[in-house]
């Protein structure tokens, strides 16, 4: 009888848990939205935003990191950090809340796929992937501000990408995209060359044959499932244009998106490889057979120096991926 009374209370707790959370974000949404006004009142420039934005861009981005720290996707730090970038790009334009989306729930998904194998060869594998701040922001820092730049420039609000009538603010969509794309086709070839791969990778400056998990390994496995996972981040960016700008048959063709999200991760995740290749030691320990990071009596070093770690390459990949990737695109976007 009182286990019963437990887990009625415990529902009741829950229920009350999820309306106090529910009646913040709606009072705080209120909130932001008053200020809006407010402010648009004293700056002609600024335009209102709606409360039902201000409310899906706090709730949404809630609700997804929470039930990511319960999966063990995030930490606790992660998940603050999550927080925060949700919601900046969800507030900035739902386009680019859709790629941070499609990012986030496909590199959770794979980084638990195939644990088993993962377990073998990587000695820093932790179930679910447990991102903490460190990591969240070196794949969310650069969109961060991007997508800040992007409400000073043109406001909250989905536009069409037309460098012939947004120029910056066009540049500034693809280059965010770049950077989602580049980190999500890193992380899907991390995840799915090792499980699916019946190569050895090759390190990409020798293209000699070295053991799964050397930092600049790369496979054809590893390099396909990289294009795919810019695509598919591209085509979440692409679906949202459709669904919410409404003036598209005026702009330049958007299908691009598709191909220059794939373009972003196949060359994102081979840039990251060549910098994890030189500046990022990779070490194969005899005592526990797996590649490592440090330098010790068992070691033998394969390649890189102890320059920069994982997460470092990772925000160095995105950087240069967001700025150099949108000026090849602007003179090859058909019009």
């Amino acid at each position: 009888m009182n286990s019963e009374n437990d887990v009625v209370l415990k529902e009741s707790i829950k229920m009350m848990t999820d309306m106090i959370v529910l009646c913040a974000t709606l009072a705080l949404s209120l909130f932001f939205w008053v200020l809006s006004l407010f402010m648009s009142s004293f700056y002609g420039t600024l335009q209102p935003v709606s409360p039902w934005r201000w409310l899906f861009s706090i709730l949404v981005p809630l609700v997804l990191t929470v039930r990511a720290l319960k999966r063990r996707s995030l930490d606790r730090s992660g998940a603050l950090g999550a927080l925060l970038v949700g919601f900046v790009l969800t507030m900035a334009n739902f386009s680019f809340f859709s790629t941070l989306l499609a990012f986030f729930i496909t590199s959770s998904k794979l980084t638990r796929w195939g644990a088993a194998q993962k377990r073998k060869i990587d000695v820093d594998y932790k179930e679910g992937g447990q991102r903490n701040w460190v990591q969240v922001f070196c794949n969310g820092g650069v969109p961060t501000e991007l997508a800040l730049l992007y409400m000073i420039e043109v406001g909250p609000g989905e536009i069409p990408i037309d460098f012939s009538k947004q120029y910056s603010a066009s540049w500034m969509c693809l280059s965010l995209l770049g950077a989602l794309a580049c980190s999500t086709g890193d992380t899907w070839a991390s995840e799915v060359g090792p499980v699916l791969s019946q190569s050895q990778p090759r390190l990409i400056t020798t293209w000699e044959e070295v053991p799964a998990g050397t930092n600049g390994g790369v496979t054809s496995v590893g390099l396909v499932a990289s294009f795919l996972g810019g695509a598919t981040v591209g085509m979440a960016y692409f679906v949202t244009q459709l669904l919410m700008v409404s003036d598209l048959h005026l702009a330049d063709p958007q299908w691009p998106i598709v191909v220059y999200g794939g373009v972003a991760g196949l060359l994102g995740s081979m840039l990251d490889s060549l910098l994890g290749a030189h500046m990022q030691y990779s070490g194969f320990d005899a005592s526990i057979g797996k590649v490592v990071s440090y330098e010790s009596a068992t070691t033998r070093r394969i390649c890189g120096k102890p320059i920069l770690d994982n997460n470092a390459v990772n925000l160095f990949s995105s950087v240069l991926i967001a700025i150099i990737l949108p000026g090849l695109a602007w003179g090859m976007w058909p019009r």
